[in-house]
């Protein structure tokens, strides 16, 4: 049974007789009844939430419009924690998809139905419940960019999670922020996605972790994947904000959260860049790799990362090539975190085949190497120290 001692329930509403009604119908709850006509509806509801911050803001008006809803979408993002309720009379199926998609989580059919309304009450109670019991919990959250195209960072930011996520049973998500031409679904996965990055981003109103777990494909039972937008013309409708709320709920419901960023930087990939924990920038042993490499972590330092956030990855890296790693960190500036060796065929197979190459090439270099990597993030002790492999990430 709902306790509504414990939920901030605000009631406006344009009809004196209702609000008897909804005094009697929330016992214990704290309740506001305003009476206001239903031109004035979007300064009261606006007004409401911001003196309030109510978990439950019931807006009760005859005469609902499709006007209303610019102003109750921007009330819900600023407040994505709170519930709104919509009464109106006899609302129609257009008006309920608009409204739920500006962030109303309820439209119910006037006059008030007890049933209704307290259903509607302990759906919202419950996801509070699920909130408050998760808040503690914050995962971390690993960005991978490449530093040019072609470096290979798509492939180690879906393999790495996949053997997390296998090796150490952690629940871990990845987000495909390369937003106009990623692709990372196909490197692990051939299943087609139910929603895409930018299907969030429209609905960012109503995002929770329902709607999050049913919008990614599941890799593994403990590895999920948020694909790009499928059109690279929806990248456009992406924004920090959107972000900043979805990383906020991923890390709350994941314990690792890696993002494919690619190598586009605008608002959106900075604010998610703001957010990581730590930024592997992803390059090659080989000139032009080396000069966009310095200006990408030039940036990034410039953006205020520290040193430790800060970790490059040389891909595809061959002992004794004509230039060695500390040539790479001496133009750098900064030292190199790790190594990922060279095994084209290994690598080839996995992406053309789109299965991570721990189920194709276990005892592959790479996958020996990626291993290492994810013992590292689990804050494993890599025992082989002195070993080919254990110096591969003892470079700081």
């Amino acid at each position: 049974m709902t306790d509504y001692k414990t939920m901030k329930i605000v009631v406006l509403s344009a009809r004196q007789t209702q609000q008897e009604a909804f005094l009697n119908l929330l016992p214990g709850a704290t309740l506001v009844a305003t009476e206001f006509e239903c031109d004035a509806a979007m300064v009261e509801f606006n007004r409401a939430a911001d003196q309030y911050r109510p978990d439950v803001l019931i807006m009760d008006c005859h005469d609902c419009k499709t006007s209303m809803l610019g102003t109750i979408e921007q009330v819900c993002m600023r407040y994505p924690e709170m519930a709104a309720i919509m009464l109106c009379d006899a609302p129609g199926s257009d008006f309920i998809i608009s409204a739920m998609r500006a962030g109303v989580r309820e439209v119910l059919s006037s006059p008030l139905d007890k049933e209704a309304l307290l259903s509607a009450i302990s759906r919202t109670e419950q996801r509070m419940s699920q909130t408050l019991s998760i808040a503690h919990k914050r995962g971390r959250v690993i960005a991978f960019i490449a530093c040019k195209g072609g470096s290979g960072a798509t492939f180690l930011a879906t393999n790495a999670a996949y053997i997390l996520a296998e090796e150490s049973g952690a629940k871990v998500a990845l987000l495909d922020l390369n937003m106009q031409f990623g692709d990372a679904s196909l490197f692990v996965s051939d299943l087609a996605p139910a929603n895409t990055l930018a299907d969030l981003a429209d609905n960012i109103s109503r995002l929770d972790a329902a709607f999050l777990n049913s919008s990614m494909i599941e890799v593994l039972p403990n590895y999920h994947l948020l694909p790009a937008p499928e059109d690279p013309g929806r990248a456009a409708g992406i924004r920090p904000e959107h972000l900043e709320v979805l990383l906020s709920l991923a890390r709350a419901h994941y314990d690792y959260v890696f993002l494919d960023i690619g190598r586009l930087l605008n608002a959106a990939t900075l604010k998610a860049l703001d957010l990581a924990d730590e930024v592997y920038p992803v390059l090659q042993e080989t000139l032009p790799f080396i000069r966009d490499s310095k200006r990408l972590i030039h940036t990034l330092q410039a953006l205020g990362y520290s040193r430790n956030k800060i970790r490059p990855l040389v891909n595809r890296y061959e002992k004794g090539g004509n230039i060695s790693l500390d040539d790479v960190e001496s133009a750098l500036g900064v030292k190199i975190f790790g190594t990922i060796p060279n095994s084209y065929e290994s690598v080839s197979s996995s992406v053309n085949q789109g299965i991570p190459i721990v189920q194709i090439a276990r005892n592959d270099p790479v996958t020996k190497a990626l291993n290492v990597f994810v013992q590292h993030l689990a804050g494993e002790v890599v025992e082989d120290k002195k070993g080919w492999l254990g110096r591969m990430f003892h470079h700081e």
